[in-house]
């Protein structure tokens, strides 16, 4: 009975939406070009959508949670730059892994400390550390990439399970199972939602907003710095321009996944299949040899027209809550 009640909430979903509009993108770059569900093309799109997947998760709970983080990209591009120092210094790669981890934490705390202690814009302070991020990592590079010739640590981001399944693909569903078995099941994706829908209300329920943001933070800037890690591993070196756009795929992802950009709703199925739609459409454009900044105009086209439901389903939902509230007055 309640495998059914959920089959039939999910056909109503709008993942399922997301399913039906994925499976047409697929059938027409395919027409136009049967390489496009070749076994190499597959695994490439898979590997892609992981960093935008990975960062996704970190994004999606801070939209939940009425928050935003313009400085995914950068956090995840120094934290492969770290990564790279350490590992030229000797440092085991293990242990150079959990100091890239740490220091995406500690940038967080950062962005919380702007955002809830000094009451900064979030998209002020996140955008202005995303830059300063990016400049240190320059600083420390000199503009140029740095190489990572430790072959263990490149086992994550090219190792395949079953001789098919890429590494980063791999490890960004293991922490969306994670991340979304807490979002439904515990009392803290709870207090998330509570928090991004209603603030005050969230405060009356005996609930702290601002300690919830800041783990927000936190576990974003953590996420960013293991799709850096993971990028690093996959490419053999760190670049601190590497992931410029992540930011951005990180929300477009989430907000064609259904996560509200108002905060206070959405899920992490939905950003699984968001990130999928949005790197299957992106590269059909590269399968069809289409310009790069042509797909760039797609990307951001696609964002818009994803804000633009969010916001008219959003205020849909309040006028009808407000009716109900009236008749029930």
């Amino acid at each position: 009975m309640d495998f059914v009640r959920f089959f039939k909430k999910f056909i109503k979903s709008k993942s399922m939406t997301l399913i039906l509009v994925t499976a047409v993108i697929v059938v027409f770059f395919y027409i136009m070009n049967p390489n496009y569900l070749s076994s190499s093309n597959i695994v490439g799109i898979m590997t892609a959508m992981s960093m935008a997947g990975i960062v996704g998760v970190g994004m999606a709970f801070l939209l939940m949670g009425g928050g935003i983080n313009l400085a995914a990209g950068a956090e995840g591009c120094f934290c492969a730059v770290l990564i790279a120092f350490v590992l030229s210094a000797g440092v085991p790669w293990p242990l150079a892994v959990i100091l890239g981890l740490v220091f995406g934490m500690c940038a967080g705390l950062i962005n919380s400390f702007f955002i809830n202690k000094l009451n900064f814009t979030a998209f002020i302070a996140t955008l202005g550390m995303g830059s300063v991020y990016t400049g240190l990592g320059l600083v420390i590079t000199k503009n140029t990439n740095m190489p990572i010739s430790n072959q263990a640590f490149w086992q994550m981001g090219s190792y395949s399970l079953f001789d098919f399944f890429p590494m980063p693909f791999v490890i960004m569903v293991f922490v969306m199972i994670i991340y979304g078995f807490i979002l439904a099941k515990t009392r803290f994706g709870r207090s998330v939602l509570m928090c991004g829908g209603n603030r005050a209300a969230a405060r009356l329920a005996g609930l702290s907003p601002k300690k919830i943001s800041t783990i927000l933070y936190m576990n974003c800037g953590m996420l960013s710095a293991l799709s850096g890690t993971i990028l690093a591993a996959r490419m053999h070196h760190s670049s601190p321009n590497a992931m410029t756009s992540a930011s951005l795929d990180a929300i477009t992802a989430a907000v064609l996944g259904g996560v509200s950009f108002m905060g206070g709703s959405g899920s992490i199925a939905g950003v699984f299949f968001g990130a999928l739609l949005l790197n299957v459409f992106s590269n059909g454009l590269t399968v069809l040899n289409l310009a790069s900044y042509l797909q760039l105009v797609s990307q951001g086209v696609i964002l818009i027209i994803a804000l633009s439901v969010d916001f008219y389903t959003t205020r849909a939902r309040e006028t009808s809550l407000k009716k109900a509230s009236m008749k029930n007055v």
